[in-house]
């Protein structure tokens, strides 16, 4: 069994934060998200002019979030700020409101995810996407894109139906 849940967005909100409890050690949890990032993220969110053959979480700071095409071209949108076995990764969102990677690394925001116990085999995974004005005009856009249904809410979906 999984819960979601999502915190209110006011037109003011510079952040984006959602939360799910899955039946799974914060071991588990924190493992499952990393190693199979590949499975959680949507094929169809495609910055390439290929078919995406995999996605990549490279788990180490300094590591990338990496989308590869079946062609062997690369998208690299996004950098890993933080890998904190099993509580806590924190990377980049190197994506602007234009839906194309960010030239100027300072308009990106971050994403952090927490892994917090709340028994042996119960986890709490709370997802905030934050600093989302550095991303300057249109950011709101930006803002209501990945907190929308097909957004962090279908990538925290897909990845309770791994853990289920």
């Amino acid at each position: 069994m999984t819960e979601t849940s999502e915190t209110s967005q006011t037109s003011q909100d510079t952040a984006v934060r959602l939360d799910i409890t899955v039946e799974a050690s914060q071991e588990k949890a924190f493992r499952v998200f990393t190693e199979q990032f590949d499975k959680i993220k949507p094929r169809e969110h495609n910055l390439l002019g290929a078919p995406i053959a995999e996605t990549v979480l490279e788990p180490r700071v300094g590591g990338s979030v990496v989308d590869r095409a079946e062609d062997g071209t690369e998208c690299r949108w996004g950098r890993v700020l933080v890998f904190d076995p099993p509580e806590r990764l924190v990377f980049t969102w190197d994506i602007g409101p234009d839906w194309q990677v960010a030239s100027d690394l300072e308009h990106t925001s971050e994403v952090e995810v927490r892994f917090v116990v709340e028994s042996e085999n119960r986890t709490r995974v709370e997802l905030e996407h934050r600093n989302l004005e550095r991303h300057g005009a249109a950011w709101e856009s930006l803002r209501d894109g990945v907190a929308a249904d097909g957004g962090w809410p279908l990538y925290l979906q897909r990845y309770a139906d791994l853990l289920a």
